[in-house]
């Protein structure tokens, strides 16, 4: 039987920490202030997927210091806040395709896992283009989206370009997902042929095969 699956986790931005909880709060008061709009609650995408021979691999994108395990499917390294400072490992993120890992505070899920696809087309696809995703800065708008570039930047920019019907993917109610419309805008603009995005060179290859400068 085909396993090919892909589930989409909604976990509360800051779940398990509190500094990073209180700062989003912070953040989406301002933001909420500035847009003349109640204040919302953030949430953080990650995607589990499982190809069709029930192999599992959690995608994500976090900051390179969070996470120790030598086998964590780093894909992707980039630089978080400027690019002057990407030779500190604090201000690094890393792109992950773990296979069989794990996504922290994942208890802490809400309306999670949602199943946004079962085809094995859109499966292999989302697992080709992870190792290609373009190293933007994270918290900054390189695009001219009007919105920054961050982890569920990722995941809103692997479902689009994978085929995913996009309008039927929402944060839970009540909730938003800063930077998803960042990563819906780099999909756009790359099936219409429009953008380049200064990323590394095309790279063939799935997760685990292809070596990451750097690391």
């Amino acid at each position: 039987m085909d396993a090919s699956a892909i589930d989409l986790y909604w976990i509360p931005l800051g779940a398990g920490g509190h500094f990073v909880r209180w700062n989003g709060r912070i953040y989406e008061a301002i933001a909420s202030w500035r847009q003349h709009r109640p204040s919302r609650r953030l949430y953080h995408a990650a995607l589990v997927v499982t190809d069709s021979r029930g192999t599992r691999f959690v995608i994500e994108m976090a900051p390179a210091w969070n996470e120790r395990s030598p086998d964590r499917g780093v894909v992707r390294t980039g630089t978080v806040g400027t690019k002057h400072l990407g030779r500190y490992r604090a201000f690094q993120y890393e792109v992950r395709c773990w296979r069989n890992g794990r996504i922290a505070d994942v208890a802490e899920a809400v309306q999670s896992p949602n199943r946004v696809s079962t085809d094995p087309r859109q499966v292999n696809t989302l697992l080709d283009l992870v190792i290609t995703v373009p190293p933007l800065t994270w918290g900054r708008d390189e695009l001219g989206s009007g919105d920054m570039w961050n982890s569920n930047s990722l995941v809103a920019w692997l479902l689009a370009r994978s085929g995913h019907d996009m309008s039927a993917i929402q944060p839970p109610s009540g909730g938003r997902a800063p930077g998803w419309n960042a990563g819906l805008a780099l999909a756009a603009r790359q099936q219409d042929g429009q953008a380049e995005t200064g990323a590394a060179g095309p790279v063939t290859g799935r997760p685990g095969q292809v070596p990451v400068p750097g690391l």
